[in-house]
């Protein structure tokens, strides 16, 4: 490390929101985000001494999160609670009927559910791009990948996103399976009671 590099102190005071915030991007619950903004500050106490400043210092530290946030993902025994609705929720009306509040959160809960589904990295360049409105050079410079890079990954996370959409909106809007009766099906070899008054007439007419 050069000198005048910044400290760990520094670096924590500075970025400890920039490293949450991406943590939560990249699918750590939000239960779980004091543990994995821990686990990266580790890492960075571990490896501050090999850090050159050939590159931002955010574009390190969201390096080290993707990686914590991969061996979390791997690592995860519990489906992914719903946390990260401030993107779809951010212009939510506070007097808006209660309805209109259960249609939001299910719009975030649809999202988090699609984001879960994609690889951590067309999850973060999609998110970079889609919810934090940066450009593709910005996210290109994050990422320490090429442009074009970027934008592949964009595209396929595009359309897994739209076919994820699809097909959640197809399950919602399926029609319930129809009810079973509990009404007891007569089985067809049992007497009805219209065949027990025919046989009984056909005997009372045979004893005349």
């Amino acid at each position: 490390m050069t000198q005048g590099a910044p400290t760990l102190r520094a670096i924590y005071d500075e970025h400890v929101s920039f490293v949450w915030k991406a943590l939560r991007r990249l699918g750590v619950r939000e239960s779980d985000l004091p543990d994995a903004v821990q686990d990266v500050f580790l890492v960075v106490h571990r490896k501050l001494p090999e850090f050159e400043g050939r590159s931002k210092v955010t574009t390190w530290l969201f390096g080290i999160a993707m990686r914590v946030a991969r061996d979390r993902q791997r690592l995860a025994h519990v489906r992914r609670q719903v946390g990260d609705e401030e993107a779809v929720l951010a212009f939510v009306d506070e007097s808006a009927d209660v309805g209109a509040e259960a249609e939001r959160r299910q719009a975030a809960s649809m999202l988090e559910a699609i984001l879960d589904s994609m690889p951590i990295e067309q999850r973060a360049v999609f998110t970079l791009f889609e919810l934090d409105g940066m450009t593709g050079d910005a996210i290109a410079e994050l990422l320490e990948v090429p442009l074009g890079t970027v934008y592949s990954r964009l595209r396929l996370a595009r359309e897994a996103f739209q076919k994820c959409v699809a097909r959640l909106k197809a399950q919602q809007e399926r029609p319930p399976a129809p009810r079973t009766s509990t009404v007891r099906t007569r089985v067809s070899d049992e007497p009805s009671d219209e065949g027990v008054v025919s046989s009984r007439r056909a005997a009372a007419g045979g004893a005349v």
